[in-house]
């Protein structure tokens, strides 16, 4: 192996670390977000970054939308400010 054979494999090495951790990463945005705005459906916003996303990526901007939709306050929470 030559040295340019050597360094291939070190950028290919390095390119498929490099999508696989944007792959988590997109993954895990979703989920992240809702749990941090407090989101009352933050499970199921975790779950459908996940599953869009290894499903074929279309409807993976739905659920990121989603994780920053706010919810409308109920009454009880109205009443009491």
């Amino acid at each position: 192996m030559s040295g340019l054979d050597i360094f291939a494999w070190i950028v290919l090495i390095i390119l498929a670390a490099c999508i696989i951790s944007v792959f988590c990463i997109a993954g895990w945005l979703p989920g992240h977000i809702a749990k941090t705005r407090g989101h009352p459906q933050a499970q199921a916003v975790t779950v459908a970054g996940w599953v869009t996303l290894i499903c074929g990526f279309a409807l993976w901007p739905v659920a990121l939308i989603w994780a920053y939709v706010d919810v409308p306050a109920s009454s009880k929470r109205e009443q009491q400010s």
